[in-house]
């Protein structure tokens, strides 16, 4: 088994937000094995000679869509699933390059391509992955244009959506999604931008299917994740059991409040709605939902600052699409005006790991945990821009111990 040792190295500590210096950090095969204070002595090692520099753990986006090649929805539905495949091969390698070695798909990605990333048939970060998510008719999974009936349901469709109605629709494609290995499932609990016949102010399923989609997440030990802008839309679907609310942009103090008490989870996704302003048009979004985008741009900030003074567990998450994944890493910045840089780094380390019951798994630079690992020049905790710009910044990516890019020397 191959064994790499970093070595003077200063190590960040995301739980307490602090810097570990002069630390040796052992890696055998996929696992982190020690974090030591002083020389490891090894005679096979391979020894990588940081000289200060820092060493973290792995980046973690919350919200991705790794099959989004384009912010065209009805576009991608209508796609050849293996244009598709390889399509989201090049955005999920682009995130590992970025220094994200787990991503955590809310629509789209699903057991085929997180089984190639395993096998290393696709180069990327590790895929936590729900499947299509659940939406009802005209609802923000459902991409038919208000002149369209038909809608093809077939599972091998590249779409991010499935169109399911009443209670035993909502069991009965729940129970599919875990079959096929869902990590948590996803519903659309409010309007969207990028579905053509809704409006962001909407509420999408009844209690009673809401419910019966967390009944059927909890049987299987997963959770459930929503697509909510508005308070009504927060606060019915936390109130029902959802663990984890996307977006959030037009939330309330009350929103928050119940978010916190029943210790749920935000994911902000300020990356996209700044993006698609800036470029989601040239990008393949209809000019005639880019509309749409000013009813939540703005409010995301305010969110997020109510969220960070209630002591809201947030976690980073980005929701790009087509060519602007680029941008995966300017969330950072986005956030940086109202959260610190140490809570910023525990949102894409430990808190996107704990959201993911991964815990005990990745998140930290830590004995025992899988070697995803990433090494940057300067010190985050000081100046966040660090990790809002790898392009200048990253030197070095491990996941699941194999070194994917080297550019230390």
């Amino acid at each position: 088994m191959s064994i790499t040792i970093f070595e003077n190295a200063s190590v960040i500590d995301v739980v307490a937000g602090e810097i570990l210096a002069d630390r040796h950090v052992v890696v055998e095969g996929s696992t982190i094995k020690d974090v030591a204070e002083a020389p490891v002595a090894s005679a096979d090692a391979r020894r990588i000679d940081l000289k200060g520099g820092t060493l973290m753990p792995g980046l973690i986006d919350s919200h991705v869509h790794v099959t989004a090649f384009s912010a065209n929805f009805t576009e991608l539905q209508r796609s050849s699933p293996f244009y598709v495949a390889a399509a989201a091969a090049t955005i999920m390698g682009g995130m590992l390059d970025r220094g994200f070695t787990t991503v955590r798909d809310v629509g789209g990605g699903e057991f085929g391509l997180a089984r190639a990333v395993e096998q290393g048939l696709i180069r990327g970060p590790r895929l936590i992955y729900g499947g299509k998510a659940l939406s009802p008719t005209g609802g923000h999974g459902d991409v038919r244009l208000a002149g369209v009936d038909r809608h093809d349901d077939s599972y091998n469709q590249p779409g991010l959506g499935r169109i399911v109605d009443g209670v035993p629709d909502v069991r009965r494609h729940a129970r599919e999604e875990i079959r096929r290995g869902a990590h948590h499932l996803k519903i659309m609990g409010n309007g969207g931008i990028s579905s053509p016949t809704d409006r962001i102010s909407s509420d999408q399923f009844s209690e009673e299917e809401i419910a019966a989609v967390v009944d059927e997440a909890n049987m299987a030990d997963l959770y459930v994740v929503v697509h909510a802008y508005t308070p009504r839309a927060i606060k019915r679907s936390v109130r029902l059991g959802v663990r984890s609310v996307e977006h959030g942009n037009l939330a309330d103090q009350e929103a928050i409040d119940l978010i916190r008490e029943r210790d749920a989870f935000l994911v902000p996704t300020l990356a996209t709605y700044r993006a698609l302003k800036d470029e989601g048009v040239e990008a393949g979004l209809p000019l005639e939902l880019a509309a749409k985008i000013d009813d939540v741009l703005d409010a995301g900030i305010n969110a997020v600052e109510m969220a960070q003074r209630a002591g809201v567990q947030m976690a980073y998450g980005t929701d790009l699409l087509g060519a602007m994944h680029r941008r995966q890493s300017s969330e950072f910045a986005l956030r940086a005006d109202v959260v610190p840089a140490a809570d910023l780094i525990r949102a894409a380390t430990v808190n996107g790991a704990r959201l993911m019951r991964l815990e005990n798994e990745i998140g930290q630079v830590k004995a025992g945990y899988r070697a995803d690992l990433i090494v940057v020049d300067g010190n985050p905790l000081d100046d966040i821009g660090v990790l809002a710009a790898p392009e200048k910044t990253l030197r070095l990516v491990m996941a699941r111990g194999i070194v994917t890019s080297d550019r230390l020397r």
